[in-house]
Formats: C-alpha cells, sequence, structure tokens
C-alpha cells in the first residue's frame, strides 16, 4: 500500500466503559455493581475512590457526542451497565431509565456519524449474582444470556457491532484469583471456573444477540500479552510458555474449538487446582464457547518478559532481555514496546483461524495537566500512539486481517484498583469541575483519522 498505512474503510474509534466513566450510580433505578462494592472496601482502591461520579457521563453524553464527532471518531466503543438495566441480575423485566439511556447514546451518535460499538459485559457484575456465587457459578451464564437478550432487543434496531465480553482474564484472574479487581476473592479453582463461565455465556449469548441485531456483527474482546523469555535458558522457555497458557491460549483456544490446553490442564492439575481434569465442563460447552464469530477484539498495552522462578537467579541463564528501564515504561510502569503489538497480531494469524481482527484497547497512562498555554502537551503518549499505530500498519502490510483501531482511552477516567491515580485518556478531564480538554495526543489522533493514516503531506 504505497503512500499509505492503512486501507481505505479502516475503521478509527476510541473506547470507554461504563463504570468507568458513566456516574450517576444511584440513579433510574441503577443497581449495585461487584465494583460500588469492592471501592468501599478498605485498602482496595488507590485513594478510597469510587466511581459515583466518576466522568458524569450519564449527564453529559450529549457534550460527550459532540467532543467525539470533532475529534473526528468514526466508531465509538462503549459498554453498558448490567445493574442499569437489571438491577439484580435478573429480573421479569429491565429497568426503562436504563434502556433510554443507552438508546439516547445510541441515537445522538448515529446522529453524529458515529458507529455504535457495544460491549455487553466490562465488569460491572450486578453485586446481587456475586452474592449467588457469581462466575464461578454456571447460573451466571443463564443470567447473562437473559441480558444480553434484552439488550439486543432494545438496541439491535441500531447497534450493528456487539461484544459479549470485556478480556475475560481480567474477570476471572484478577477478580478470582488475584483479589486486584472485584470481587476481591482470591481462589483459583473459582478463577478457573469462571473462566470457563465467562466464555460459556459469550457462546450461548451469540446466537441471541444475532436474532435481535439481524445482519449485525457480533464478536468478544480479550487482552493478550506476547511473552519473550528473559535468557536462552530452558528454564526461562518453560515460564514463558506457562505465561502463554496461562495468560493466552488457556482463552484463545476454547474460542476457536480447542479446548483448554492440555499443557495448562496438566499444570494446573499438578498445583492441585483441578483434580485430573476440569469439573465445571459439561458436555457440549466446547461446542458453544466455539460459535463462529465475525471478529476478534484485541486488547495490547505491553508485552511480557519471562524470568523463571524454578531457579535459582545465579544458576539462570544470563539475561539477554533484562527489565525494563523506568523510562521504557508508561506511569502504570508498563513497558512501551509496539513491536509487541505487531508479533502478536503475525502470531494470531499463523496460529488461529484467520478471521478480521480488530485493537479494541490500545493506549498508555502519563500524568499530564494543562500547561500555562491551558494546552496538554503528552509528548510520551503520543508517541506511544504512533509507534502502536505504525506496528498496526506493518502487521497489514504483511497481511493480517486487521479492520479497525480504537484507542483507550477516549477520557481520563476512573482506573479500577488504581482510582483516578492514572490517566490514560486523549481528553483530559477535570475531575472536579468535569471541564474537558483535548490533549495534543487528541489532535494527532484527529490528524491520524483524517488522513486515514496516511503520511503527512511533505509541503
Amino acid at each position: 500500500m504505497p503512500e499509505q498505512s492503512f486501507p481505505p474503510g479502516f475503521l478509527w474509534g476510541a473506547a470507554t466503559s461504563s463504570f468507568q466513566i458513566e456516574g450517576a450510580v444511584y440513579e433510574g433505578g441503577r443497581g449495585v455493581s461487584i465494583w460500588d462494592t469492592f471501592c468501599r472496601e478498605p485498602g482496595k482502591v488507590k485513594g478510597e475512590d469510587t466511581g459515583d461520579i466518576a466522568c458524569d457521563h450519564v449527564h453529559r453524553v450529549a457534550e460527550d457526542v459532540a467532543l467525539m464527532a470533532e475529534l473526528g471518531l468514526q466508531a465509538y466503543r462503549f459498554s453498558i451497565a448490567w445493574p442499569r438495566i437489571f438491577p439484580h441480575g435478573t429480573g421479569d423485566a429491565p429497568l426503562e431509565a436504563g434502556l433510554a439511556f443507552y438508546d439516547r447514546l445510541v441515537d445522538l451518535l448515529l446522529e453524529a456519524g458515529i458507529q455504535p460499538w457495544a460491549t455487553l459485559y466490562h465488569w460491572d457484575l450486578p453485586q446481587t449474582l456475586q452474592d449467588r456465587g457469581g462466575w464461578p457459578e454456571r447460573a451466571t451464564c443463564d443470567a447473562f444470556v437473559a441480558y444480553a437478550d434484552a439488550v439486543s432487543r432494545r438496541l439491535g434496531d441500531r447497534v450493528t457491532h456487539w461484544i459479549t465480553h470485556n478480556e475475560p482474564w481480567c474477570v476471572a484472574i484478577l477478580g478470582y484469583q488475584t483479589g486486584l479487581h472485584a470481587p476481591g476473592w482470591t481462589d483459583t479453582p473459582a478463577a478457573l471456573a469462571a473462566a470457563h463461565h465467562v466464555l460459556l455465556s459469550h457462546g450461548m449469548a451469540v446466537p441471541v444477540i444475532r436474532a435481535n441485531s439481524p445482519g449485525a456483527k457480533v464478536g468478544i474482546t480479550v487482552n493478550l500479552v506476547p511473552a519473550v523469555p528473559a535468557s536462552d535458558s530452558e528454564a526461562d522457555a518453560i515460564a514463558t510458555q506457562r505465561f502463554d497458557g496461562h495468560f493466552n491460549r488457556w482463552f484463545l483456544d476454547p474460542l476457536y474449538g480447542r479446548g483448554y490446553p492440555e499443557d495448562m490442564v496438566a499444570h494446573y492439575s499438578d498445583q492441585g487446582f483441578l483434580p485430573g481434569s476440569c469439573p465445571f465442563v459439561q458436555a457440549g460447552d466446547f461446542e458453544k464457547m466455539s460459535v463462529k464469530t465475525d471478529f476478534l477484539g484485541i486488547n495490547y498495552y505491553s508485552r511480557g518478559i519471562l524470568r523463571s522462578e524454578a531457579v535459582a537467579e545465579e544458576d539462570n541463564a544470563p539475561r539477554t532481555w533484562p527489565e525494563p528501564e523506568p523510562e521504557r515504561c508508561t506511569d502504570i510502569g508498563w513497558e512501551v514496546w509496539p513491536d509487541g503489538l505487531y508479533d502478536l497480531l503475525c502470531r494470531l494469524k499463523a496460529d488461529y483461524p484467520e478471521q478480521p481482527l480488530y485493537i479494541t484497547e490500545n493506549g498508555a497512562a502519563y500524568h499530564t495537566a494543562p500547561g500555562p498555554d491551558g494546552a496538554i502537551h503528552d509528548a510520551k503518549r503520543l508517541a506511544y500512539f504512533e509507534g502502536h499505530v505504525d506496528a498496526c500498519g506493518r502487521a497489514i502490510r504483511d497481511g493480517v486481517d486487521l479492520q479497525g483501531y480504537f484507542a483507550w482511552s477516549l477520557f481520563d477516567n476512573f482506573e479500577w484498583q488504581e482510582g483516578y491515580s492514572q490517566r490514560f485518556g486523549l481528553v483530559w478531564v477535570d475531575y472536579e469541575t468535569q471541564a474537558r480538554v483535548f490533549k495534543d495526543s487528541a489532535h494527532w489522533y484527529r490528524q491520524k483519522i483524517r488522513r486515514n493514516g496516511a503520511p503527512e503531506d511533505p509541503a
């Protein structure tokens, strides 16, 4: 593609999630989510921050869509708050106030010429369902399908792109194994069951969404981390393979009809987390999980460098990949490594059945604020986007079927256990006044969209 990095029709967007920006947690009959509860547990979230107000998006939706139009977004990926639709997770009738809010959002987007991409689950499980066991319980799958049915019935005449789940790894592992995310469990067998039921509910929901939204494209978003061994030692190679199985293959393989990776089933069994098999698997589950989808969403932020903990450092081979220096990391501590995105995209093309791919999240946290001129000069974030968008272009030139890119995030927002301490946004948000200001990275992105990734005019 001479003189152009991206093909015609490549989709440029930005992404957010409901709990991170909406606020209005006590309005319209909205129920309590696991994140509302988690925020109120001492020590769980930095600064004891909550999502009660966040970016006040519920009250500022028209203003925010106008900003999206000014930025030139072609698509906007948002998520729907399950407790805003069913306050207790299930029920005979969804809340009209909740559905009406998303009706308005979708209509505003379409009026602005922006394609709505709806994510059904971005982590805000109704607390009532968690009280009944949450994602480790199979019944949560049925509740999710009923919720997906209600939402897609209401919005399916206008929303033509649906994502069932955002980052099943985070839902299961951070929520139920490490406890860093809501609901804060530290139970590995429960985490494996949760992962299974998230993937199963995805498979169960896809045909329901398609029935309610004819012609729509449906997919799922996974967060993937390409990994390299820290040295050429066998121990580091084993650690890298295991990391890949835990983080990537445990979720990708079932989606593509392969079931769970045998090496990881054996590993979890050896660790005592599985009784020699997967007790949560029932007949037909893998067939449902691997339902044909229209695209795969990929969230990428950084890579992993794996050093074995099975051998003492002095007994391991010298490192060929050192720990990244602080200056090569974002403010949240993640290494900036655009080549990892290129490698990941090429690996997906090589190792899994080819289908359209979208980068549904990619971005960087840096602390920036308005300067004396009122502008926000976020050179590091701008460079992060430049490097990663370039990696996408290289992957496309090498035959990867990548069809769109969504920057994370449109706004600075509530960043989960980090509270408001980390800023990922293209748009700076003053949390006291709710003022919104484009950062330099937003101005750069607007120009990138206008040119569709083509190089700057030499003139």
